[in-house]
Order: C-alpha cells, then sequence, then structure tokens
C-alpha cells in the first residue's frame, strides 16, 4: 500500500508497531510470554490442569480444552482500573472467550489429555491492541505448554500419560491484529489514539495462511464499504504473516 497519511507516531498506515516476545517471563508458568507491542505491555500465562470442565467429564470419547481469562491490572491504564474481584466485567468477559475460541483454532482438542490448558492475560500496561496482543502472545505460550505436555507427561487421576508421540496436536499457527480507518484511510495495527477516534475499526484473528478465524468489525462513523473493508482485510493479512514470523522466529530460538 502506497498510500500515506500522518499517524501521530510517525508510521505508515501500513507498518505494524514494535513487537517483541519474551518466552518463559514466568518460570512457574508451563508457557509463558510477555509481549510488547508499542506501548502495550500483556503478560500471557498456560498453565496446565489436571482435569476438565464439568461439561466434559463424562465425554466419550475424551477429550482436552482450552480457556481463558483476560484483565487489566489497576495501573495499566491513564486513570487506575477497578481489580475485578468476584467476576469479570462485561468487556473482560468478551475478550476472555475471543481468546479461548481464538486459541482452540489453534489445538487438536482431541488430541489432547483429559486435561484444560488455562490462559490468563493480564494486561500491565495499555495503548490500544490488547485483545489482539493477548491472543498473539498466547499462541507462543499455549505452544510452549503443549512442548511441555510432550516432554514430561501428565499425571490425570494418579495415572502418568504421556503425550504427544507424533508431534504437538497444533492444527493453525494464529495470531490477531487490529485494522482502522482514520480520514478514509486503512490503518494497521492501532494505538489508543487512533482507535478512539477512527471511524471504523476492526479486529482480525487469522490464521499464519490469512484464513479468518474471527472478525470483529464496527464502524463507529456512518458504514464500512465493501472496498473498504477488503483494503482493511489484505492490511490485516500483511499484519499477521510479519507477526507470524515473529511468533516462529520466538519458539525456535
Amino acid at each position: 500500500m502506497t498510500t500515506r497519511t500522518q499517524r501521530v507516531d510517525g508510521r505508515s498506515p501500513d507498518q505494524l508497531r514494535p513487537y517483541s516476545f519474551e518466552r518463559g517471563f514466568i518460570k512457574t508458568a508451563e508457557g509463558s510470554c510477555l509481549v510488547s507491542c508499542g506501548d502495550t505491555r500483556v503478560i500471557v500465562t498456560a498453565k496446565i490442569d489436571p482435569s476438565l470442565p464439568p461439561f466434559l467429564r463424562d465425554a466419550d470419547p475424551k477429550q482436552g480444552w482450552v480457556t481463558a481469562e483476560y484483565s487489566m491490572l489497576p495501573g495499566s491504564g491513564q486513570d487506575r482500573i477497578r481489580r475485578e474481584r468476584n467476576k469479570a466485567n462485561s468487556r473482560s468477559l468478551e475478550i476472555q472467550r475471543l481468546i479461548g475460541r481464538s486459541l482452540r483454532a489453534m489445538v487438536d482438542l482431541m488430541a489432547l489429555p483429559p486435561v484444560t490448558i488455562n490462559i490468563d492475560a493480564d494486561v500491565i500496561q495499555a495503548d490500544g491492541g490488547t485483545r489482539t496482543a493477548s491472543i498473539t502472545g498466547a499462541y507462543i505460550a499455549v505452544h510452549d505448554a503443549l512442548r511441555h505436555l510432550q516432554e514430561n507427561g501428565v499425571v490425570v487421576r494418579d495415572q502418568q500419560i504421556e503425550c504427544f508421540k507424533n508431534g504437538l496436536p497444533i492444527r493453525k499457527q494464529v495470531a490477531a491484529i487490529s485494522v482502522g480507518i482514520k480520514d478514509g484511510v486503512p490503518l494497521l495495527d492501532l494505538n489508543y489514539p487512533e482507535d478512539s477516534t477512527a471511524e471504523a475499526d476492526a479486529n482480525f484473528i487469522l490464521t499464519a495462511e490469512g484464513e479468518i478465524i474471527e472478525i470483529q468489525a464496527t464502524a463507529e462513523d456512518g458504514v464500512i464499504q465493501p472496498d473498504q473493508f477488503q483494503a482493511m482485510f489484505e492490511l490485516a493479512r500483511k499484519g499477521i504473516g510479519e507477526l507470524a514470523e515473529l511468533q516462529t522466529t520466538t519458539i525456535r530460538a
């Protein structure tokens, strides 16, 4: 894309913010990752629970499960955010369900032993894109949790179970990115000032090959024209390709 517009941080319309992934950030989790995305920071952990949620305990054949929780810590925004002490607020519930759905697209649940992989995404600093950063980092954390199962097995009901002799049960590589329209121009990877003033914005959860897992799109001012949406989708595919390369490089390091 050659169209230029002035962005608050000087990026071109098709340019990602600086991204980095620090694996093993939480030593007590089977998988973890600190995601840095511009000024956004998210800690993602993947912990293995050798049990299943009630709705799967009597399932036949047995399968595993992947689920997620999401929260913004009190100091992560400009104003102090109240802790979600008793239950998640509606925004957090919507985001954690999105994270769970996205990562279940990654894993072959029927190949898992009867365990739950619990993903926790904790935002420690927010400048837009916290849900997309959570999903992209969760891919790395869940990958490492699966590797832990492969190397160590798991004890379920006092029985040691070996895992994944034929390779990790990963169906798809998953990442997520936001795209918005500002002054009529599609912009990749919105920070907070852009997201809060965009005419339209969307979160794209795609595979590394550009296949659609989920899209959340909203016209904040008017409508999104089909040609605009196509341009947003192509920008998202470009960004996801770059993020997938960085995920792969991080995992192989």
